[in-house]
């Protein structure tokens, strides 16, 4: 194995280890330690390779973002009807696998008391928010929904949003329901 494949090997296992331990037990659950320990590596990698903790769950977070929007991306390209889309998009917000939003709010929740950590995650912020603005500019005409397009992104990034923190926190109450009535609108 070449010192640039046992690199990224290690680099890869850090970021599934810190992306297993997020979801698990939060980001008061990391440490340098059990990262490494959970990534089969030595301790002393996780600051070699990405410089802290927080740069490595930055990365994570690049990562599996990265691998979100893309679905997104395609998914919304389609030639589906919007309603599809929509219909789909809303099926993978009320899953079962809340890994990402945990992720997500967990360290959207670090970068509230820590600058420099929220300048990191901005990016990730905007590039959901860039998907949103190509998604629903078509729609917004279609529906005639009288609003700005950064109006309606927002609105719908709020309600995504607050779906999620919803369920991370055991409440479902009005969701189907309210899924349900957009479906309808959208159909008409």
């Amino acid at each position: 194995m070449t010192v640039s494949t046992a690199r990224s090997t290690a680099e890869e296992a850090l970021l599934d280890a810190a992306e297993r331990v997020l979801v698990e037990s939060g980001h008061a659950g990391i440490t340098t330690r059990r990262l490494a320990e959970e990534a089969g590596v030595n301790h002393g990698l996780v600051h070699y390779y990405f410089g802290s903790v927080e740069n490595l769950l930055v990365r994570m977070l690049e990562r599996f973002t990265e691998r979100l929007i893309a679905r997104q991306r395609d998914l919304y390209g389609s030639d589906l009807p919007f309603i599809e889309k929509w219909r789909t998009a809303m099926r993978h917000l009320t899953s079962d696998d809340t890994a990402y939003q945990k992720v997500w709010f967990e360290l959207q929740a670090l970068g509230w008391s820590r600058p420099e950590l929220r300048e990191k995650l901005a990016p990730v912020l905007a590039e959901w928010r860039a998907v949103l603005m190509e998604a629903f500019a078509r729609p917004r005409e279609v529906h005639g929904i009288d609003m700005p397009l950064d109006a309606l992104v927002c609105l719908v990034m709020t309600f995504n949003e607050g779906i999620m923190l919803d369920r991370l926190s055991g409440i479902t109450q009005g969701h189907q329901q309210l899924l349900d009535w957009i479906d309808r609108w959208l159909a008409t």
